[in-house]
């Protein structure tokens, strides 16, 4: 009985050590001929990245978009946190032109100031906006409007936004921008846009109801009076009403601002003025030190 139990197991041994070998010696074939190749340049090009796995360039993280860059079926210049400097290391790697790099910034499309607009009611719920969305579309009389709980301010990777808090609006701090897109694709509202630096004039309004309604809700909503049309010099105009709501046409405006000066409610921004302003504050405020340390 022992006898026959010990050749049992011997002979099971044998088998599975068998087939242990058998199956070795598939997975080297296997590897040997399904091995993927990977492109060196991909590597190099992954470790000059930010490795913010933003997917503002497209695609699903810097990995991948290295792997697209390496293949040549991406833009040199579509990584927005890299920059100008990222965009010259990839086409020295790949051998190519610099690609001219646009630079780009989150632009917060929505005045809804505590100033500005009102409240229906006061939500009680878990301060996210998305939450807030999903369950009574926020607090505020703007249902298109922000909803001020700044989910979009937590989800910046790079510190570039903050909230406002003689507002209640979020803020974007331009110099720490990098237009990775995370913060718009958080905001339910959708009032975040990326837009290029050298375009100036935005309409900060989402609202499309019918004008007397939207006085009733923000003192500077968009009433779609179309003002800003008739008043834009480009041939066809460059801004349009459509739904209630005024647009501007970045392939054709020329940001001279006209539009600006002419809205009733002061919807249009221009942000060549706002950005102006702002270095006019910052080199107030390191004036002085700087002046002592020259």
């Amino acid at each position: 009985m022992t006898d026959a139990i010990l050749m049992y197991a011997g002979a099971s041994a044998i088998v599975l050590g068998a087939l242990a070998g058998f199956f070795a010696i598939v997975l080297a074939v296997a590897d040997r001929f399904f091995q993927v190749q990977v492109d060196p340049r991909a590597a190099r090009i992954e470790e000059i990245l930010p490795r913010a796995n933003c997917g503002s360039c497209g695609y699903g993280g810097c990995a991948a978009y290295a792997e697209a860059l390496a293949k040549g079926q991406a833009a040199g210049n579509a990584c927005t946190p890299g920059g100008p400097q990222a965009a010259k290391k990839i086409a020295a790697i790949m051998g190519i032109e610099v690609a001219a790099f646009l630079p780009r910034a989150a632009v917060i499309k929505c005045q809804g100031s505590f100033e500005n607009t009102r409240d229906r009611f006061r939500y009680v719920g878990e301060p996210d906006c998305r939450a807030a969305a999903a369950t009574q579309y926020a607090q505020t009389a703007c249902s298109y409007g922000c909803i001020g709980f700044g989910t979009c301010v937590r989800s910046c990777p790079f510190d570039a936004m903050v909230m406002d808090q003689a507002t209640g609006l979020p803020r974007v701090l331009e110099d720490r921008c990098t237009a990775c897109g995370t913060c718009a694709g958080v905001c339910p509202k959708n009032i975040i846009e990326i837009l290029p630096k050298d375009r100036y004039v935005h309409v900060l309004c989402r609202n499309q109801d019918a004008g007397r309604v939207v006085r009733q809700l923000c003192k500077v909503g968009c009433i779609a009076c179309k003002m800003c049309e008739k008043a834009c010099p480009v041939e066809g105009s460059a801004i349009h009403v459509r739904g209630n709501l005024a647009s501007v046409d970045m392939a054709t405006c020329i940001s001279c601002g006209k539009c600006v000066r002419v809205c009733p409610v002061n919807c249009i921004g221009d942000f060549r003025k706002f950005r102006e302003e702002s270095e006019e504050r910052k080199a107030a405020a390191q004036g002085p030190s700087a002046g002592r340390a020259a």
